[in-house]
């Protein structure tokens, strides 16, 4: 798309949306509740491309305000929203999201907008507002994914939309966890990706298309790719993955994506990665490639409810004997019941078990991710020892969210 082409709001409407903004605010996940039941109800086509466990938990509506609210505020400086442009660019790439998607959302948006501020507040004039700022941010999105779309399928072994995969292996790793081993059904190669990036998944279960994203779970470079997926209650995905998927049976896979990958530039100082529960799977793809690339020291501490749901044990173990540069910890909420592997600690997750295991003074470069208690007491605990938030990435398994 060409930059003449996109969308321009006049400073008036400029001024709407800016104002507008507390409004949204106070209203903001009533307002995004109501657009996501609009969308769901009415437009069954989007319906593959939306968590229904997301949206009945508040997650997606939430994630969804914020990044409204984010665009809003600062509508006449794109730049100023950081990491979030392309955030959105990379889940809505794993997931397929097509031109064709945008004005589905924007009517919805508009209508709730109408209908849950009313007409007081919601006048011709800020409805008009809103709806050239969706339009921008349409086009902004549009152009940012076909860049993506396009260099995915240019690349060796890239493609675009889904291709078939083979399930060559299916492993269970715990009593939770199940890894799929996963080639071409074509038999040609595949895309290289960054590790710690993520797949799009097509199901169809029931008779209706679902799509998922699951990280990757080990380094790049082989035939195929791996996915070690936690069998969640009630979880439509999981569970079809688990029970009714077999070796030999194929499955749709969009490319990989995702931003939260190593970085580069920090290539010297120590890897520290934390994990809790199926969080260990990009952290699995992360140190195998350092210790493959070999140069740093790579600290990995995991935590777990007990020693039968924590996965890739053995892993662990055969990475420390290899490598001199690998240290790893392995915590469990709860004590042993067998003769299985002894954690190295037992219990929450604690400040001065990071203190011991961490590089002395905070300079290294962090990644964690689990669930949004435990990476909010990350975050807290490597602020508290010295390692700055430039240093220490995270990610969500689903929409993203604060981290208070």
């Amino acid at each position: 798309m060409n930059e003449l082409e996109f969308t321009v709001l006049t400073d008036t409407q400029l001024d709407i949306v800016k104002a507008t903004v507390p409004l949204l605010e106070n209203g903001g996940e009533a307002l995004t509740t109501h657009f996501y039941r609009l969308m769901l109800d009415e437009y069954p086509e989007v319906r593959p491309l939306f968590n229904r466990a997301h949206q009945a938990s508040g997650a997606q509506p939430r994630a969804l305000a914020n990044g409204i609210l984010m665009y809003a505020r600062h509508i006449d400086r794109l730049e100023a929203l950081g990491p979030l442009a392309a955030q959105i660019v990379n889940k809505h790439v794993a997931l397929q999201i097509q031109p064709g998607h945008y004005p589905i959302v924007g009517a919805c948006l508009l209508r709730a907008i109408r209908e849950v501020l009313g007409a007081e507040v919601a006048t011709d004039a800020v409805v008009e507002a809103w709806a050239q700022a969706y339009r921008q941010l349409a086009d902004l999105l549009i152009a940012a994914e076909g860049e993506v779309y396009d260099a995915l399928a240019q690349a060796p072994g890239g493609w675009r939309g889904a291709r078939q995969f083979r399930v060559v292996r299916k492993v269970p790793e715990s009593a939770e966890i199940t890894s799929f081993h996963l080639e071409p059904a074509d038999g040609g190669p595949v895309l290289a990706f960054e590790p710690g990036q993520y797949i799009g998944l097509s199901l169809i279960v029931d008779g209706e298309e679902i799509r998922r994203n699951y990280s990757l779970s080990a380094a790049p470079g082989r035939r195929g790719y791996r996915i070690s997926v936690k069998r969640e209650p009630g979880g439509v995905a999981s569970n079809y993955l688990h029970d009714r998927v077999a070796e030999g049976d194929t499955l749709s896979l969009f490319p990989p994506a995702g931003e939260f990958t190593l970085d580069g530039q920090e290539s010297g100082k120590p890897l520290v990665l934390i994990s809790g529960g199926v969080g260990i799977t990009p952290t699995l793809a992360m140190a195998e490639a350092a210790l493959e690339q070999g140069g740093r020291d790579v600290v990995f501490i995991h935590y777990a409810r007990n020693a039968q749901v924590q996965a890739f044990g053995g892993t662990i173990d055969a990475w420390a004997k290899r490598f001199p540069r690998f240290k790893a910890y392995v915590v469990h909420e709860h004590p042993a019941t067998d003769a299985g592997r002894r954690p190295d600690a037992t219990g929450r997750p604690s400040l001065a078990q990071l203190r011991q295991w961490l590089p002395a003074g905070g300079d290294c470069s962090a990644y964690f991710l689990g669930p949004k208690p435990f990476m909010a007491f990350v975050r807290r605990a490597l602020r508290e020892l010295g390692v700055p938030d430039s240093q220490a990435r995270y990610e969500f398994f689903g929409p993203a969210e604060a981290l208070n």
